[in-house]
This record gives structure tokens, C-alpha cells and sequence, in this order.
């Protein structure tokens, strides 16, 4: 029998919902305004200026160019796009085939590296620390002359915990090796200025920041080389073929505004959610739950071990019980779950499989509330003497 009536959703980091102000702005794209903006008549026209003043929205939030902003159906495309669009060039020109990324990447990078590996790129994986944090020794120690891109995320997607990537971005420009960063998770929750960072290329997606799912964008610094990703098409400067997805776009660029007037104060109202809820936790076990991120990780996301000597570790049936009782969670990133492997963002981390299978994801939004964290930590009350061995 479940311990509330109202689920409580603390999965955001998965996808948010839809903010309402989001939706009032898509509608009429999908209503009234649905001219293809490839066409040159009035319908065609309005629908391109939508798109041309959204890219406007994105690029500023960044502090980049519009022109540098590409269109995308959300951040693995984006991922893949900018990895392989540069990579592929740089080969293509400069004939330099080694590529560089980490451990803890989300699989939209680490499958893209691995695809790259087929066709004789050679890879070269910097490991991560306890945080699963890249160091920069780690990534120094990888680095050539024949390294043409580096790929490292900004926050990472199971732990919350934030690379340095701005000392990334000094280290590689010094070996003239081109800048990827997986900004997916940090989008519209930390400020990003492309410029002051130096990097060369980002992805963002909109459905983590309360935008529509479908959407996202490529950032690619001028002058950066980069091969289209769709073919038939002039769309996106000819490196993105295909009709543009005119009310997803305007749906990202109206969550943008909303993370302009908001992200400080959101940055906080969860800040306080997760460490009432960590300090909760910790009150009904210190010894043998295990946070995971560092210190300094993204409040956005909570992500906690269970040692494996006290409690029976079963991610799937963790996750489950959890919703039966009405908290949905995740037992690691979204697109790896319902299988039972263990993660390899917490594997590369240090942990036992047996431990990582006990590692738990809570992630946090603007919706949720206080009363939400108390209920949530009586339906953990209940979860921990559940899986109590």
C-alpha cells in the first residue's frame, strides 16, 4: 500500500515537465503558424523569423553567436554531430586520428567514440577520480600532437559532479586540440560563457530545463571545422538537413528566457531541497550510504550508494519499490535504464559491482517542494528497512 496519494517525481534529471508558459508559446506553432520556413510566402516567412529570433535567444545565453548555434533533435544528436563532425574533419585535413574523452561520459558520447574506433580513430579514455571527476594530470598525460578533439562533459548526469572545463579548455588549446564539452546536465542551471570558458563546441538539450522533448542545439564555434551531420537539406547552414521542428524550437528558447529570470533563484530553492533530503537520509543511516558527486556537485542531482555488507542491492527492484510506494527515481542515467548491469559512470568511480548495484539517482526541479522532501524520506524510512539485509 503506498505511504502517499500523490507521486512524487524526483527524476528530473531523466526529463522535466513541460513549463506551462513553454506550452502557451508552442501552440500556435503547432495551431496557426505551421508554414514551412523554407518557403518564401508570409506563412513560410513567419515561421523563419520564429526560428532566426530563437537562435538569437540561445546563442546570447551563451554568449555566442547565432551563427554558431545549430538546431538539433536534442543533446545526443547534438553529441554526435559536433564529435563527429569534428573529428571526421579533422582527419579529412589534417590527418590527425586521435580522440579523447573519459570514463564517465554519458553513452551518447562514449557510443559515438566507439563508432569513431571502428574506422581507425584511436581512442584514448582519461580516467575519472572518486567524484567521477576528470583531473587534469589525467588528461595532460593523454594528450599529443596527433590529438584533434577532446570530449568532456560539464556535470555529469548520474553523480551531479562538475568537471573544471575551463582549465580543460586552457590544457587543450595550448596542444591545439579542439574543445567538446556534454553541457546537457549544466544547461540553464550554471552560467556557460562559451567565450570566457574557450570552448569550441556544446550540446544542450531543452527537455531538461522544463523545454520540450525533440529539441536541443549544437553550439560550434566560428571557424571550427565541422561536417554536415543530414544530408538533403540546406537547413542549419547545410550541416543539418531536414524541415526544422518550428515548435520545439520556440519551446527551447522560451525555457531559455525562463532560466534567464530564474536559474539563480531555482539554483537555490533546490539547493535546499537536496540537502534537507541528503540530511534526512544520512539521519536514518550514516555509516553505510555513500554520496556520490563530491562536495561541490550540482544540487540538481543526489546520487547515493548502499553498501553492499548492509543492504540486499538490487537497482531494479530498488527503483521499483520506490515507485510502487509512490517516489519515482532512477538507478543511474536514464537512457541506460531497465537493464541490470551496473553503471559504469559509479564502476569507473571505484565501486564493486555489488556496491554500484545499490546506487540510487534522486534528481531535483523547480515544481518540487519541502512537503515533497518529507514525504519522501518516510517512504526511504520504509525502503531502507525493506532492503535491509
Amino acid at each position: 500500500m503506498s505511504l502517499m496519494k500523490k507521486p512524487i517525481y524526483f527524476d528530473n534529471a531523466a526529463t522535466t515537465p513541460v513549463h506551462p508558459k513553454v506550452f502557451e508559446k508552442m501552440r500556435p506553432f503547432l495551431e496557426e503558424e505551421y508554414g514551412n520556413p523554407s518557403s518564401i510566402h508570409s506563412f513560410g516567412r513567419k515561421a523563419r523569423v520564429a526560428i532566426e529570433e530563437a537562435r538569437e535567444v540561445v546563442a546570447e545565453f551563451i554568449n555566442g553567436n547565432p551563427s554558431e548555434i545549430y538546431f538539433t533533435s536534442g543533446g545526443t544528436e547534438a553529441n554526435n554531430f559536433l564529435i563527429r563532425g569534428i573529428a571526421e574533419t579533422e582527419f579529412s585535413e589534417c590527418g590527425k586520428n586521435e580522440i579523447v574523452t573519459s570514463a564517465a561520459e554519458h553513452h551518447a558520447v562514449l557510443d559515438t567514440f566507439e563508432h569513431l574506433h571502428k574506422y581507425g580513430f584511436k581512442n584514448k579514455i582519461s580516467q575519472v577520480n572518486q567524484h567521477t571527476k576528470v583531473e587534469a594530470t589525467s588528461l595532460q598525460s593523454i594528450l599529443n600532437t596527433n590529438t584533434s578533439l577532446a570530449s568532456l562533459m560539464h556535470v555529469n548526469n548520474e553523480t551531479g559532479s562538475v568537471n573544471q572545463i575551463q582549465d580543460f579548455a586552457e590544457t587543450l588549446k595550448k596542444n591545439k586540440t579542439y574543445f567538446h564539452t556534454d553541457a546537457v546536465q549544466s544547461f540553464g542551471k550554471l552560467p556557460i560563457d562559451v567565450k570566457k570558458i574557450g570552448i569550441d563546441a556544446l550540446s544542450g538539450s531543452a527537455h531538461k530545463i522544463n523545454g520540450p522533448k525533440g529539441i536541443g542545439f549544437a553550439y560550434a564555434k566560428s571557424g571550427t571545422p565541422l561536417a554536415p551531420m543530414l544530408f538533403g537539406g540546406s537547413q542549419e547552414r547545410n550541416r543539418r538537413g531536414g524541415t526544422e521542428n518550428i515548435s520545439g524550437i520556440v519551446g527551447l528558447a522560451e525555457a531559455v528566457k525562463i532560466k534567464k529570470e530564474t536559474m539563480d533563484d531555482v539554483f537555490q530553492h533546490v539547493r535546499v531541497l537536496r540537502n534537507t533530503f541528503l540530511s534526512g537520509i544520512l539521519n536514518l543511516d550514516d555509516k553505510n550510504i555513500f554520496v556520490n558527486g563530491g562536495t561541490d556537485a550540482l544540487p540538481y542531482i543526489l546520487s547515493l550508494t548502499l553498501s553492499s555488507e548492509y543492504y540486499q542491492n538490487d537497482s531494479d527492484s530498488m527503483v521499483m519499490f520506490l515507485d510502487i510506494n509512490g517516489l519515482a527515481v532512477s538507478s543511474g542515467s536514464a537512457c541506460t535504464s531497465g537493464t541490470i548491469k551496473a553503471s559504469h559512470v559509479i564502476l569507473a568511480s571505484g565501486y564493486k559491482p555489488e556496491d554500484a548495484a545499490g546506487t540510487i539517482r534522486f534528481s531535483f526541479g523547480y515544481q518540487n517542494t519541502l512537503a515533497e522532501i518529507e514525504q519522501a524520506l518516510e517512504i526511504m524510512k520504509a525502503f531502507l528497512v525493506k532492503f535491509k539485509k
